[in-house]
């Protein structure tokens, strides 16, 4: 007779293979590279990461952010569940002259000790982790009292939320007790997740100008091709040509009702921008 913990232990790591194969679909270093650059420079000078720091990118992709890191001369160590992201990872690290460490983790069990890291970034990455509590924690664990914390995750309300909103209801649904990673950008959620650990807090919801594509359809086909979460919806969808169809003009019909361009299709993908340090003593459990 299987025990509940070990159902439950199994369970999670097949929740876990799914989300690595999902965002081993497509080619999402190509995306990064094409559309979020910014936002590695962004996330490292807000949390004033200098030499002599120790780093932890989570949740770190191809090392958009840990990258960023590395050149301004912190050690750095660069962890995501789907290790097929690497490649293009190291390729990047060593066409821009710098030198990482690639580790495999779970952002929600990562494999780092207590305090081991001066700063703790993650950029679009642990909001996409599907337990948000546990990731919150092992952010604050692994960050040394006194460290800094670092995080930018899209909105619900900006343009990357509102995908993900139009792409649910032709979704599967998700498995249970999984929250919406756009909660990862409403401050009151990240504000609960981190709680009294942590000190000093700020938040800024910024915008991320995206101008790389000519027409709303552009972007969607692009989606379609290189971004892992699109990709698998549409797989989902491969025995459903009709809801397919219907699918592909939403995803235009987003991109053109939150176009600002002329000539092209320009939109405002808005983010919030969180920094906070750990709180250097013990915050005592309630009674």
């Amino acid at each position: 007779m299987t025990s509940t913990t070990g159902t439950a232990a199994d369970a999670d790591r097949a929740l876990k293979a799914r989300h690595r194969a999902m965002w081993a679909l497509g080619d999402y270093p190509r995306l990064a590279a094409d559309l979020l650059p910014e936002l590695g420079r962004t996330l490292v000078e807000a949390c004033g990461v200098a030499s002599g720091d120790r780093v932890l990118d989570v949740a770190a992709g191809s090392g958009n952010v840990a990258v960023q890191a590395a050149k301004a001369g912190a050690s750095v160590v660069a962890s995501d569940l789907t290790p097929e992201l690497f490649d293009a990872g190291r390729a990047r690290a060593e066409a821009e002259g710098v030198d990482l460490e690639w580790r495999e983790g779970d952002a929600e069990a990562l494999p780092f000790a207590d305090g081991e890291f001066d700063v703790v970034l993650s950029c679009v990455g642990v909001m996409f982790a599907p337990h948000h509590q546990p990731a919150a924690d092992e952010l604050v664990r692994v960050c040394r009292p006194g460290g800094r914390i670092g995080l930018i995750s899209w909105t619900p309300e900006g343009f990357i939320g509102q995908l993900f909103a139009t792409m649910k209801p032709y979704a599967p649904p998700p498995p249970p007790g999984a929250s919406p990673p756009p909660l990862w950008g409403r401050e009151d959620h990240v504000l609960e997740l981190l709680g009294d650990r942590v000190t000093d807090v700020t938040t800024e919801r910024r915008m991320l100008t995206v101008d790389h594509f000519d027409r709303p359809e552009d972007f969607r086909d692009y989606f379609k091709a290189v971004y892992g979460p699109t990709i698998a919806v549409y797989r989902s969808l491969a025995e459903e040509p009709e809801r397919a169809a219907a699918l592909d003009g939403e995803l235009a019909e987003l991109a053109r009702r939150m176009d600002r361009g002329q000539g092209s299709t320009v939109v405002d993908w808005e983010y919030l921008l969180l920094t906070a340090t750990k709180r250097r003593e013990t915050v005592p459990s309630p009674r």
